[in-house]
């Protein structure tokens, strides 16, 4: 082979090598548009932070859709990322972050953000450590971010009902008994005071005779309402059958117990029903006691409680017995 022939064979060589580069080239930018493409379809964040230098080094597009604010601003202070945290969630979120190198991953953290417009959103973040060998050892730890706003207000909405008495938005039997037994066996063990009350509105089925039973029902509501504003903030107050309701009172001694009750029943007797013209009112029989160092369990409580209550309307209503 000449020098000519020689010359022509490798610009052929570098010809088909520059398209084969040119292909290989033209491939890439196709994989990255696609993996861009399906990272800005993804309905959560994929977030990289380099733990040594606290900086965060990748989010993903959809970063700025949920968080509401700007990915290059996180990208340049890691403290933009500290300021979207909701105020009292911020120690747990990042002790939950550091966590992760202790246990090489945290399956499940949910935190509340604050977007820049003022809405308050959920996030369940699953993070990792991932050695970067190939940078020099150095530690990042990845992870996924979803917003998860509806999914809890479908649970808390779910437990309101579970919970909560349709009619009076106080605490159903169930509930209010679930919380009462915590309480009881919290108390026993402390040793501190608790009190316990029942309550049923007295002639309630000449009420509902007289008024029908959509007065009835009001007549209730309102009594629910008395109880949500006359007890104490860590009181627990329920309806727990037709026109009975309880209420239960954590490191309560009987006088201030007491002074609760007679706060309710003053507040009950104030209250007022219309019906075709005429207004009517209506009292309560309440039957109050403590725990002793004899209980065993709160049907002891309740059943002192019920007898009480019992003995106020024997009594001649209107009035609080203690048992």
């Amino acid at each position: 082979m000449d020098e000519q022939d020689s010359a022509v064979s490798k610009r052929e060589e570098l010809t088909l090598a520059l398209l084969h580069s040119r292909a290989e080239v033209e491939r890439l930018r196709e994989r990255e548009q696609l993996f861009s493409s399906l990272l800005g379809s993804v309905n959560a964040v994929l977030w990289a932070f380099d733990w040594d230098e606290q900086r965060i080094i990748y989010v993903s597009p959809a970063y700025e859709r949920i968080f509401g604010r700007s990915a290059a601003l996180l990208l340049a202070d890691y403290d933009e990322w500290r300021n979207s945290i909701y105020p009292d969630d911020l120690d747990y979120a990042a002790e939950s972050l550091a966590k992760v190198l202790e246990t090489g991953a945290v399956e499940q953290r949910e935190y509340r953000i604050l977007r820049s417009d003022g809405q308050l959103r959920w996030i369940s973040d699953k993070c990792f450590v991932s050695p970067r060998q190939e940078l020099g050892g150095g530690t990042v730890i990845v992870g996924i971010a979803e917003d998860i706003t509806e999914k809890k207000r479908l649970e808390g909405e779910l437990h309101r009902l579970a919970t909560t008495d349709v009619l009076t938005q106080s605490s159903n039997r169930r509930y209010f008994f679930e919380c009462a037994r915590s309480e009881f066996e919290r108390a026993r063990q402390s040793g501190t005071p608790m009190a316990f009350l029942l309550l049923d509105v007295d002639d309630f089925k000449q009420i509902n005779d007289r008024y029908g039973h959509q007065v009835g029902d009001q007549v209730l509501q309102r009594l629910a309402h008395c109880g949500a504003t006359a007890l104490r903030r860590d009181d627990l107050f329920g309806r727990i059958g037709g026109e009975e309701f309880a209420a239960l009172f954590p490191g309560c001694e009987q006088a201030v117990a007491l002074q609760v009750a007679e706060r309710l029943q003053r507040e009950v007797q104030r209250l007022s029903f219309q019906h075709e013209g005429k207004s009517f009112g209506v009292t309560l029989s309440q039957g109050l006691t403590v725990l002793t160092p004899k209980d065993a369990n709160l049907e002891a409580l309740y059943a002192r409680a019920d007898e009480a209550m019992y003995r106020a309307k024997r009594q001649g209503k209107n009035q609080i017995v203690l048992g």
